[in-house]
């Protein structure tokens, strides 16, 4: 094991990663910059080699990059939107659940591991620090790992920590984590979350998506108690609520008084409430959305959104225009978590509109990201269309109501031929 500073001019990644690698790292706010940064600096000394990528907080990965880079990710979020628009991102379209087994089968292939890790602990640990999820099956499979021990990377409870020994090169660095932007919400947004919140019962454990309505729906949860948490991701506004005792996780059914997560995604203040800090526990991908963990939460409530929905319930959450702007992700984990739980929500909230387009449409203009067996509640600024037990019909004459009524009309002219 070599250490090293970043500032060294013997960072030279291109002895390391070979021609035809594939290279992982944790995404948004756990990307270990000094190390990302070098590769894509080197990537021609290199030859040829393949990158997966989450979602993007930085523009580390850039088109240009596609000269020697074959970039590979499950989503078209964040930075990703610009390698998608042009043409240099190729799609995993797998449910975040089957990372895991894809990793250890070897399907998706983890030659060289980079993590950004927090400075050790007393007993000589490293913390993971903002990301577990697919990391972890990935220290299993790679040839290589390379750290950056960031001292600025806050140091967080989770069910994986590594020792020196375990790690190729460390890089030490002290630079400020980076931070995922916050998208404030609007009128039409809070009052969706309003409508979202309304359904939650006290003592109800949450899962969250990525987004504007989800933190505005925690904002509305200030009157809620004994709320808990159980999600791939948590961002500032799960913080705030844990900070003012909304959520407590007290009336969890596993993990009670810890929220469990496995990505922090959100800004400075999240990284300071997460380090060091008990009551949030990093958990890998296996867990996170393990069906059997997410079934036996009582009243297990997922909030997830969508690009559109059509009629009959089926949702598209990755494309629009030709464009891939999201991701199959973790949603239909969830939302079957939710309708197996006792007393769960399966909810899927959008604004009705985007721009002159409907969003409650009869026929969708991309995948079906989730199958229509598997919606729940869809919401709207304009009601709440629960789908469960009901017929084709009796769909198509609840998402009218909840569209915006510009389009309704046209929307009842094409139900008459489901």
């Amino acid at each position: 094991m070599t250490e090293l500073l970043a500032s060294e001019h013997s960072l030279d990644l291109s002895g390391l990663v070979k021609r035809g690698d594939t290279v992982m790292w944790g995404q948004a706010n756990a990307e270990p910059l000094a190390l990302t940064q070098a590769l894509m600096q080197q990537r021609q000394r290199i030859g040829n080699f393949r990158v997966f990528l989450g979602i993007t907080d930085s523009d580390t990965c850039r088109p240009e990059h596609a000269d020697c880079v074959e970039f590979l990710s499950y989503c078209g979020s964040g930075e990703n939107r610009a390698l998608a628009k042009a043409g240099a991102l190729q799609i995993l379209p797998s449910h975040y659940s089957e990372f895991p087994s894809l990793i250890r089968q070897g399907l998706l292939q983890v030659d060289v591991l980079m993590l950004q890790l927090a400075s050790a602990d007393a007993l000589g640990r490293y913390s993971l620090g903002l990301a577990h999820e697919y990391l972890l099956p990935a220290l299993e499979k790679a040839r290589l790992v390379i750290a950056e021990v960031n001292q600025a990377c806050p140091w967080t409870y989770g069910e994986r920590y590594l020792h020196a020994k375990e790690l190729d090169l460390i890089v030490h660095t002290n630079r400020p984590p980076l931070q995922s932007r916050a998208i404030a919400p609007g009128p039409v947004e809070r009052d969706i979350a309003q409508r979202v919140a309304e359904r939650i019962q006290h003592g109800s454990t949450l899962q969250l998506g990525i987004g504007a309505i989800p933190e505005a729906v925690l904002h509305a949860l200030h009157g809620h108690r004994e709320l808990g948490v159980h999600s791939g991701t948590i961002g500032d506004g799960v913080a705030d609520l844990m900070q003012n005792g909304v959520i407590t996780n007290s009336r969890k059914s596993q993990d009670k008084g810890v929220t469990v997560a496995g990505v922090l995604m959100g800004s400075e203040a999240l990284h300071r409430f997460a380090h060091c800090n008990p009551s949030i526990r990093m958990r890998s991908t296996a867990y996170t959305h393990c069906a059997q963990t997410l079934a036996a939460q009582h009243q297990f409530v997922a909030i997830n959104s969508a690009i559109e929905v059509d009629l009959t319930g089926q949702i598209n959450a990755e494309s629009v225009g030709g464009n891939y702007i999201g991701a199959l992700g973790g949603a239909v984990d969830f939302l079957r978590g939710a309708r197996q739980s006792r007393g769960g929500l399966p909810i899927i909230a959008l604004p009705s509109t985007a721009g002159a387009r409907s969003r409650i449409v009869s026929q969708l203009s991309g995948p079906v990201s989730t199958p229509r067996s598997d919606a729940g509640l869809i919401v709207t600024e304009y009601g709440v269309a629960d789908l469960r037990g009901l017929s084709l019909s009796q769909r198509a004459r609840c998402m009218i109501e909840i569209a915006h009524p510009d389009y309704r009309e046209q929307l009842k002219r094409d139900a008459a031929s489901l």
